[in-house]
Formats: C-alpha cells, sequence, structure tokens
C-alpha cells in the first residue's frame, strides 16, 4: 500500500455523528481550552519578554549614557533568550529530547544574567522568573530547585555593583526576586504535575472502557448461550417427548379422534423446528457487536478529534479477535494522545476476502523514526499470532500511519 498516499487521502467516509455534549462555556474559555499548557505557558512567557523588550528600549535610550555602549550586546541577549524561550515550549512534553531542553534553559540563563550585568538592573531578574516557569517540565524537582537557586545567586553582583547598594541591600534584593521566581516555579510545578495526571486518567479511562465494553459483549454472549441451551435442552426435550407420544396415539385411535392427533403431532412438529430455528438464532447471534464497542471507546477520547469509519453491522463469531481490534485501536489512541499532538485522527475498518484491515492516520508531528513500544510490539505479536500483520509508516511532519491485517475465521 502507497502510505504517503493513503495520508494525503481525504476521509472519504461520512462522519458519524459526534457523540461529545455541546460545549456552553463562554467563547473565551473555549478559546483558551484550545490550548496546551505548553502554549499557554510560551504565549505568556513571550509576553513578558516583550514588556521586558520595552523596559530595555528606555534604558538603551541616548540619555542613559554608557549602557548605550553594550546595546548590541544587550539585544543580542534580548533574542537569545526568545529564541531559546520559543524552541523549548515548542514541544517541551516530547521525550528523548532531555539535552536539548537542558540547553535550552541553558542558553536563557546565561542571556538573562547577561542582560542584568549589562544593564546593571534588575530586568535580567526579570526574565529569570520567565525561565523558572519551565524549569519543572524540564529538569526533576530536587535539580529544578537547584538550578534556581544558582541562577538567582548569579543576580548578587549585580546588586553588589551598585554604589547605593549596601551587601545587606544586595542579598534582600536576590532574595525578592528569589521569592517571586520559587512562587513561579511552584506554581509551573504543580501545572505540570496536574497535567501528567490528567494525561494519566485519560489514558487510564480510556483503557477502563475498553475493558467494560468486552465484558459487557462477553456477558450478553453468555446470557443468549445460555437461554439458547435452556430452549435446547429443556424445551426441546419436552416437545421432542410430545411428539413422540402423539406418534404413538395416531397409531392408537381411529376416525375424528385420529384426525385431531394428527394436527396436533404437525403443530408439535412446526413448533419444535421454530424451536430449534431460534437457538441457531441465538447462538449466531453470539457475534461482539464491535460496531458499538469502538464508537464508545471513540466517543470516550476527547481530543483529537476522531473520525471512525466502519461496515455494516462490524461483528466478529470470535471474541479473541474482537478483542485484539479493539485493544489495537485503544493502543492507536494512548499512542496520538500522548506523542503525535494531532488535531486529527483517522480510522477506518473494512472487511475483504475474510480479512478485517484497519487503517489509521493522524495529522500529528510525526518522527524520524519508529521506535515501537511495549504496547505496539504487544500488538504485533498478538496480531502476528492469528495470522496478521502490523505495519508503520511516519517522518517529520507527516503523521502516523498504521495499517493493521487480522484474517478471520471461515466458518463452514
Amino acid at each position: 500500500m502507497d502510505f504517503p498516499a493513503l495520508a494525503r487521502a481525504g476521509y472519504a467516509g461520512g462522519l458519524p455523528p459526534d457523540p461529545r455534549p455541546i460545549d456552553r462555556k463562554p467563547p473565551a474559555l473555549r478559546l483558551l481550552r484550545t490550548y496546551t499548557p505548553s502554549q499557554l505557558l510560551r504565549y505568556a512567557g513571550l509576553f513578558t519578554w516583550a514588556c521586558v523588550g520595552l523596559s530595555l528600549a528606555f534604558v538603551l535610550r541616548p540619555a542613559s549614557g554608557g549602557i548605550a555602549a553594550n546595546g548590541a550586546w544587550i539585544v543580542f541577549a534580548w533574542l537569545v533568550f526568545a529564541g531559546a524561550y520559543y524552541a523549548l515550549t515548542l514541544e517541551m512534553d516530547g521525550r528523548g529530547r532531555r539535552l536539548v531542553y537542558v540547553l535550552a534553559a541553558l542558553a536563557m540563563t546565561v542571556a538573562a544574567l547577561a542582560i542584568g550585568h549589562l544593564t546593571g538592573t534588575g530586568i535580567g531578574a526579570i526574565l529569570l522568573l520567565v525561565s523558572a516557569s519551565v524549569l519543572p517540565w524540564v529538569l526533576p524537582l530536587g535539580q529544578g530547585v537547584f538550578w534556581l537557586l544558582v541562577q538567582n545567586l548569579g543576580m548578587l553582583p549585580v546588586f553588589l555593583a551598585r554604589p547605593n547598594f549596601s551587601t545587606v541591600d544586595a542579598v534582600l534584593q536576590v532574595g525578592l526576586y528569589l521569592s517571586l521566581a520559587t512562587l513561579t516555579f511552584i506554581t509551573s510545578f504543580v501545572a505540570q504535575r496536574q497535567t501528567e495526571a490528567r494525561e494519566a486518567l485519560r489514558l487510564m479511562n480510556s483503557e477502563l472502557r475498553a475493558a467494560q465494553l468486552l465484558l459487557a459483549e462477553g456477558e450478553r454472549a453468555s446470557e443468549r448461550l445460555r437461554i439458547s441451551r435452556e430452549l435446547h435442552d429443556v424445551v426441546g426435550h419436552h416437545l421432542t417427548a410430545l411428539s413422540l407420544n402423539l406418534e404413538v396415539a395416531s397409531h392408537l385411535v381411529e376416525g375424528k379422534a385420529a384426525q385431531h392427533v394428527r394436527q396436533a403431532q404437525t403443530v408439535s412438529k412446526q413448533l419444535l423446528a421454530d424451536v430449534r430455528q431460534v437457538v441457531s438464532a441465538l447462538r449466531g447471534s453470539d457475534a461482539v457487536d464491535l460496531d458499538h464497542a469502538l464508537r464508545e471507546l471513540v466517543a470516550a477520547v476527547p481530543a483529537p478529534q476522531i473520525h471512525l469509519s466502519l461496515p455494516e453491522r462490524f461483528r466478529l463469531a470470535d471474541p479473541a479477535r474482537a478483542q485484539v481490534l479493539v485493544r489495537l485501536t485503544q493502543e492507536i489512541l494512548t499512542n496520538t494522545m500522548r506523542h503525535a499532538r494531532a488535531r486529527n485522527l483517522w480510522i477506518e475498518f473494512s472487511i475483504a476476502d475474510h480479512i478485517v484491515e484497519l487503517v489509521a492516520r493522524d495529522d500529528g508531528r510525526g518522527a524520524e523514526a519508529i521506535s515501537p513500544g511495549n504496547g505496539l510490539t504487544g500488538m504485533r505479536e498478538r496480531l502476528e499470532g492469528y495470522g496478521g500483520s502490523l505495519d508503520i509508516e511516519t517522518r517529520p511532519g507527516y503523521g502516523f500511519v498504521v495499517l493493521a491485517r487480522l484474517p478471520l475465521e471461515r466458518t463452514p
């Protein structure tokens, strides 16, 4: 299959009705909810950076004397801070990029301290507050606190160099900025932990939902099987006995009574045939309703937007194969929510020649290389256990495309 062509193709199937409730919150609040925490942090930090730039414009005016001589270096440090901050908050929750994030945080700290030393003011300490807001997202708590303390102590020589500042005044000034930086750090730390907890809760809710759906389908199948057995063993047994007794009675009576006996025998045989037909229908309805299960699973995902396309009356007779497909869909949803940063996810199922084919693609950021985790590796092993296959295609800016094939049992 041509994966790039598949990824570029539009969504051909009709969109199912959106099962999510209508959001009646104010437009401004709905707009804020469309941004991720890292995006909100980025815009707030850039706003502070811009305000610092206005202050620097006054500091660097010609009347400020010697400071204007360092204007080029101050502007350069101000721009370096913005570039490092933007790069760090662009993909702050990405994995495997810790070194890049630490280098960006280091560039921010050095640029802020450079501005403080070159201007001889506390403007650099304001930028250190912005730097403190991203440390919990980059470093563990202990390392982040140490970094926070060191970068604020770096402002001590700036205040000591002021002619009207004593050592006590300089220490108090650093302590003041350190207290504000600590408040910023703790606030960002709490927000980061809440974001992680919310994502973990969302994933657990998705897993629990899938387990509930499979359990409910299994219970319904077991109940239908129990009813079919009761009809076959009890009602069918009595109807068979009745039919045999009527057969005997038809040979023992004559005349008008024999005619009624034969009519009763015909009715009993027809009733026995109807019971057998009902039992067969109940046994044939043991298939798992994947249409209902998958739509319920997708409805539990708040983001990204899921576009689901299913065959008409999507049912599988083998519960084990149905579970594999549900688990695979769940794993795709989980990976998309965790890593893809996508706005849309298209999932399409089709059945042809006793093979179920699943094609999933998103419009996320993609990746340079594929490194399947335990989830996708386990799903590939499950599919291969039933003679199926799992293929993944991705590249940066292209998103992910997942193609899975699962052969079905051929009914005799």
